[in-house]
């Protein structure tokens, strides 16, 4: 392991449209060890969930590959990588574009990057043809624990 980071996690699974959940309550499992806040929680479910439909839908499409999940964290802030080796983007910035999609069929189609982009502090996106995605996002998370440390003072007081 990395020494530059207090913990990390990687799993691999399969790009099919179920594993979007696990990858969700495996990152949300993971996080806690931070205790972040519930809408903190829902925020990084939400952007992996995003990063995670992205790969299986667009990346490999009908075709079944590998979605990679690395999770890290450092003092307080999560660093997490998606990554596919599906068929890549020919443009990113075109790509991120609000309600830019290859797929105008599907439910809420275009806005998977502004989503990531809106839930996130920072969020690159590296991509090649034929080679495949990597999103990398990181948040913060707010530390709680001197609210916690003043309430167990203000306790001791009374």
């Amino acid at each position: 392991m990395n020494k530059a980071y207090d913990n990390e996690m990687k799993i691999e699974f399969l790009s099919k449209s179920n594993n979007e959940a696990f990858a969700r309550i495996a990152v949300a499992s993971f996080i806690a060890q931070l205790d972040p806040t519930l809408e903190e929680i829902a925020d990084i479910k939400t952007a992996v969930s995003e990063a995670v439909t992205n790969s299986i839908i667009h990346g490999y499409e009908e075709k079944l590959g590998i979605v990679k999940l690395t999770c890290k964290i450092k003092d307080n802030e999560i660093f997490i990588e998606i990554i596919d080796e599906g068929k890549g983007m020919e443009n990113v910035e075109i790509a991120k574009q609000p309600l830019f999609t290859t797929k105008s069929n599907l439910e809420r189609a275009g806005m998977g990057f502004t989503i990531m982009e809106s839930f996130m502090d920072d969020v690159d996106v590296e991509s090649s043809l034929g080679i495949g995605t990597k999103v990398s996002m990181k948040k913060k998370i707010k530390s709680n624990c001197e609210d916690k440390e003043l309430a167990v003072a203000i306790r001791r007081e009374e």
